[in-house]
């Protein structure tokens, strides 16, 4: 397994948890911690043994955004991966989630701050647990500044455009209970509770059919600006074959012999 002094990955299971680990600075990006998403992410896809992601962060909080002292010219952390990004100029925007959608599902657990880049990032995952005292919010406008994660794009298609536009445009912060009544997150939790919710869910995805999974998770994004016509052919083309795999197989014979099914992607 990868990992950076800023990102730490660790296996739970069928589960691969990505970590981001700068509680210092409520773990604000930085090369390191890009450099690692952008490695973790690559991992699951490549390892078929890995069924789930679940990304939080250390310390407390979840993500803080940009380190603004290094936007504002004072260094940034990290230069020795400085070659890393030279090498693949969009590496940041596929470790923020914004360019690159892992096959596996991926699970946001936040405590704390999760505000600025934390809220673009957490665009990018597929289901969200907030623990009770968390923070949500586009601080962008309050400092002149553009939310380029891909939030003027994806929020306005995942909430209702009046709370998507709210949330840009005053750049306030949101509690974990606003965020959930908006449809910015699916679970609230007691504060410490976050990683182990998304690990039971984790869990919960971890027993079903993997090619089934991806299947699924693949037509839903697939099918998210097609016409309703486009949409269901779209999903016959990815679906049907699910129900020629091993998988299928297996999990029809474990529901005809009432046990566990036992996937080859253990």
């Amino acid at each position: 397994m990868g990992g950076t002094e800023h990102l730490t990955v660790q296996r739970e299971g069928a589960t691969l948890v990505l970590t981001l680990n700068r509680p210092e600075a409520r773990n604000a990006l930085s090369l390191p911690m890009l450099v690692g998403l952008h490695d973790g992410w690559l991992e699951a896809d490549a390892d078929d043994s890995v069924r789930s992601v679940v990304l939080t962060g250390a310390g407390g909080s979840f993500c803080s955004g940009m380190d603004l002292k290094a936007l504002a010219g004072n260094g940034m952390a990290g230069e020795e991966y400085r070659d890393r990004l030279k090498a693949d100029p969009d590496l940041h925007w596929k470790a923020m989630l914004r360019h690159h959608r892992p096959r596996k599902p991926v699970i946001a657990a936040v405590e704390g701050y999760c505000v600025a880049g934390g809220t673009e990032m957490l665009q990018g995952t597929d289901i969200r647990v907030a623990a009770e005292s968390a923070t949500f919010g586009l601080f962008e406008v309050k400092r002149g500044l553009f939310p380029i994660g891909g939030s003027t794009v994806r929020l306005p298609r995942q909430i209702p455009r009046t709370h998507a536009l709210e949330m840009l445009l005053t750049g306030r912060p949101y509690s974990a209970r606003e965020a959930a009544a908006i449809g910015l997150v699916g679970h609230v939790v007691p504060d410490g509770t976050a990683r182990d919710k998304a690990l039971e869910i984790a869990e919960q995805i971890n027993a079903c059919g993997p090619l089934a999974v991806e299947a699924v998770k693949a037509s839903v994004y697939e099918t998210a600006e097609m016409t309703e016509s486009d949409g269901l052919a779209a999903e016959l083309t990815r679906g049907w074959p699910v129900f020629d795999t091993a998988d299928a197989k297996e999990g029809a014979r474990a529901f005809a012999e009432k046990r566990p099914p036992l996937y080859n992607r253990a």
